[in-house]
């Protein structure tokens, strides 16, 4: 068993919540967790947390909409996901993987405090990296936690790798160490169960289809080059006249 824990950077996102202490472990059975989380109460039910899934280049991303997968979708992709359900995605198109699939499962176990009317820009990266995926086509159980970092205690530096994520360590609970790192939003599962039917997977292995809301992908609006003057004439030069031969 891999077990992996991510992190993600507060940035702008400075306004937290008190201390949560988890009382149960991050093994629990996929919804368990979530589902607990909204017994706490707060703006937590009906909310849907936008998240942004990633995936190495070439990888196709399907959403399980009712009962089904929809069509793939090059990554990232974005998606709004309610808080405490579980969400089963495919990835398709690995790298050095031709025709291997992987059905992670995503759980949305708390929320962004974002300022009104600006939550869909700020979501929770969901990413699989090409390590994660080939650990699950071989069979192990990767568990990846994502957190908010806490913002008074965070070291004012970016990793200079450019890697938002480590390895708690075998025998180590990585929802514990979020918790005590910053705050935990996400838990992201995979292994290799596969559906008995590909065509028809199933409402078990879908977790029941919950609701998402599928948002656009985001365009990066080029500027256009900037307009080039026209070139000055060159200056005339003076020609002497040669003089005529006799």
């Amino acid at each position: 068993m891999v077990v992996l824990l991510t992190l993600v950077l507060a940035g702008p996102l400075s306004a937290q919540e008190p201390g949560v202490h988890y009382l149960h472990q991050g093994m629990m059975p996929p919804g368990a967790i979530g589902g607990l989380q909204l017994q706490r109460g707060g703006p937590l039910p009906g909310f849907f947390q936008p998240v942004e899934i990633k995936a190495p280049y070439g990888a196709l991303i399907s959403l399980a909409v009712e009962g089904q997968f929809d069509q793939p979708q090059k990554a990232p992709m974005r998606a709004g996901m309610l808080i405490a359900p579980v969400y089963r995605i495919r990835v398709t198109g690995i790298p050095r993987h031709p025709g291997e699939e992987v059905f992670p499962t995503i759980e949305i176990i708390n929320r962004l405090y974002t300022p009104r009317g600006q939550e869909r820009r700020f979501a929770i990266p969901i990413d699989l990296t090409q390590e994660d995926l080939e650990l699950a086509l071989q069979g192990k159980f990767v568990t990846r936690v994502i957190y908010l970092e806490d913002a008074e205690a965070a070291l004012p530096v970016q990793d200079p790798k450019g890697q938002n994520w480590f390895e708690v360590g075998p025998g180590r609970d990585p929802l514990a160490m979020a918790d005590r790192l910053g705050r935990p939003v996400a838990i992201v599962r995979m292994g290799g169960r596969l559906p008995t039917d590909g065509q028809d997977p199933g409402m078990d292995f879908l977790y029941g289809c919950p609701p998402m809301q599928k948002f656009a992908p985001r365009i990066k609006i080029l500027k256009p080059p900037p307009k080039r003057r026209p070139a000055k004439p060159a200056p005339p030069t003076n020609v002497v006249p040669e003089a005529p031969q006799r």
